[in-house]
């Protein structure tokens, strides 16, 4: 490895190892080393004699993040997967985790001694909850400030070449959520580098990137090339981009564009897909658009409008983001345009937000789900929907979302129900900062009256409380009980049914339509019946705890029960079909 640096602003740069080695001067404000440093080497940059710093696409942080870099080799894993042939995302069944928490070591190594019981439940893909290094041992990821490394406590480096290897050898693709909208507060020395960031444009998290002013041509550079690395060093094979729409780019070729055609070409040279998964509230289509009609070229996006639309069904839940959703009506609109907000008023927003979705756009192009990192951490106290939902409901739900046009995706315990939350948890080691973010995780939910669970009143956890992080971690002995057992049976029929019956693993959103019982209220929680047609499938599912009989838009073919919570009885007469469902449940026809 030969040391390199990009100062355009600096007089003189310093290698700092065992001794202090000058760099030479090179075009563009780079800077580099005569010599190589081996793998294993501890080094740092110090600009015009002050302090040493690391080196900003270090790829190993084994001191922390206000550490020195050390040098990594990629050649020395010998590999294992030269038959893969990878996965595309848009249609494949993804898998969320946390790493930290997954497994009780927290470690990328012990996440791979678990990954047969996601090829046991059928999942394509499984997207890691961001790697990058950041201060402290645990978080969710999001505040990573050494974009190139992964997170020591996680195994470093090496680890994540084992993860994937291990997951290709049994037929996963890897996804790797990454995050260039912002750095997190603590160990972020690029500033002292060079113009990483702008003024001219703000975000939740203060100055944007700069990715259009003075100096972004290699601010863009070091975006591109930590994405390639990771497909190239690391043969991931898709990548989750955290919160597009604050990447601030007035450039006539947007960083997205730029970085999907720099991918595709990869791909080209690879022999395989390699995807890129927007997430994105802007509601477009641009976003998925091909670059040469000047969209951004995203493999998929997110489309939280699906989520919210069966959560606020399932639960009654109108509060926030979720003031527009809650109706099959609303339901029936999200699984056919794949949003909700598509240029009308936004309650939430206070204005008009979205374009629609064009006709013809396979859905596979947008990922849905019934639960997320977000969707469960950022709630209070980070319960999940098993919390609150029966079985029965959390099964119809599933139904719901992984039967669904789009490319469904899973978040880590949802398949058995898990009981354990996913808690918002930090470990900032600078107290002044350790106590901001308490302090504002209990003042963005004091508004929120008293938080109940099970019935009794529950304190916002404190974030960084070890405690919190703790009760975070998944419980692997829930899926052996019985009730989880059978939860996860019934995920691993749905995704299994989505390989086996063609219309439910058609992304044909014009195909799919919804009814519903009538005249069902739509305050608090829905409890009537609903009938979604996917081609010629059926997907029944009762949200009432009574009985119901439940009348089946005929098919152009007769049809059968292929799946079913509990059992059911079909009536036949003449051309009308009638499902005599005991309760709350879900049954799939075809």
């Amino acid at each position: 490895m030969i040391p390199r640096v990009w100062a355009p602003a600096a007089a003189a740069v310093t290698l700092v190892t065992m001794t202090r080695t000058e760099l030479h001067p090179q075009a563009a404000g780079w800077w580099a080393a005569d010599q190589e440093l081996v793998h294993g080497a501890d080094y740092a940059f110090s600009l015009d004699g002050g302090p040493a710093r690391p080196d900003p696409r270090s790829p190993w942080q084994p001191g922390g993040v206000h550490g020195p870099s050390r040098a990594f080799d990629p050649g020395l894993h010998r590999w294992s997967d030269a038959d893969w042939c990878g996965v595309d995302a848009a249609g494949a069944v993804t898998y969320e985790l946390h790493v930290g928490t997954f497994t009780p070591d927290g470690t990328l190594d012990a996440a791979a001694q678990r990954l047969d019981h996601l090829a046991d439940l059928g999942v394509d893909l499984v997207e890691l909850m961001p790697v990058a290094a950041f201060d402290g041992r645990h978080g969710w990821g999001y505040d990573g400030v050494d974009l190139y490394a992964v997170h020591e406590p996680y195994g470093g480096p090496g680890a994540l070449q084992r993860f994937v290897d291990a997951a290709h050898q049994l037929g996963l693709g890897v996804c790797l959520d990454v995050v260039y909208n912002h750095l997190g507060p603590s160990g972020n020395y690029l500033r002292d580098f060079g113009p990483y960031f702008t003024a001219s444009h703000t975000t939740p998290w203060g100055e944007a990137v700069n990715l259009d002013g003075p100096g972004a041509h290699e601010v863009r550079r070091f975006v591109c090339d930590n994405a390639l690395r990771w497909l190239t060093d690391f043969h991931v094979d898709a990548l989750r981009l955290d919160a597009v729409h604050a990447l601030a780019d007035t450039s006539p070729r947007h960083l997205l564009a730029q970085l999907s055609d720099e991918v595709a070409a990869l791909a080209a040279a690879l022999g395989r897909p390699l995807s890129l998964v927007a997430e994105t509230d802007l509601n477009d289509p641009a976003s998925v658009a091909p670059t040469d009609e000047g969209g951004w070229g995203m493999t998929a996006q997110w489309a939280d409008d699906v989520h919210h639309a069966v959560h606020a069904l399932v639960t009654g839940e109108r509060q926030g983001y979720y003031v527009d959703f809650g109706s099959p009506q609303v339901l029936r609109h999200a699984l056919r345009q794949a949003f909700v907000h598509e240029g009308q008023l936004s309650t939430f927003r206070g204005r008009a937000w979205g374009r629609p979705v064009p006709d013809g756009l396979d859905g596979h192009r947008f990922v849905a789900a019934v639960t997320n990192h977000d969707q469960v951490g950022n709630r209070a106290l980070g319960d999940r929907p098993s919390a609150r939902l029966t079985p029965a409901v959390l099964a119809g739900q599933a139904a719901l979302v992984l039967l669904a046009p789009f490319s469904p995706m899973l978040f880590m315990g949802e398949e058995w129900g898990a009981t354990t939350p996913f808690q918002y948890f930090t470990d900032h080691t600078d107290p002044a900062l350790a106590a901001a973010v308490r302090d504002g995780r209990r003042a963005e939910f004091a508004g929120h009256g008293t938080h109940e669970l099970d019935g009794e009143a529950v304190q916002v956890p404190d974030p960084q409380d070890p405690q919190t992080f703790a009760d975070s971690h998944l419980d692997w002995s829930q899926p052996a009980a019985e009730t989880h057992a059978r939860l996860l049976a019934w995920y691993r029929t749905l995704i299994a049914l989505r390989r086996v019956v063609p219309a439910l693993a058609s992304g044909d959103r014009a195909a799919c339509d919804l009814s519903a019982e009538p005249g069902v209220g739509t305050e608090g929680p829905f409890e009537g019946w609903l009938v979604v047609r996917r081609g010629s499938a059926r997907i029944v599912v009762n949200l009432a705890p009574t009985p119901a009989e439940v009348p089946v838009p005929p098919a152009e073919h007769p049809l059968r029960v292929v799946a079913s919570w509990d059992q059911v009885t079909l009536e036949q007469d003449g051309t009308d079909l009638r499902v005599m469902m005991p309760g709350a449940g879900v049954t799939v026809l075809a």
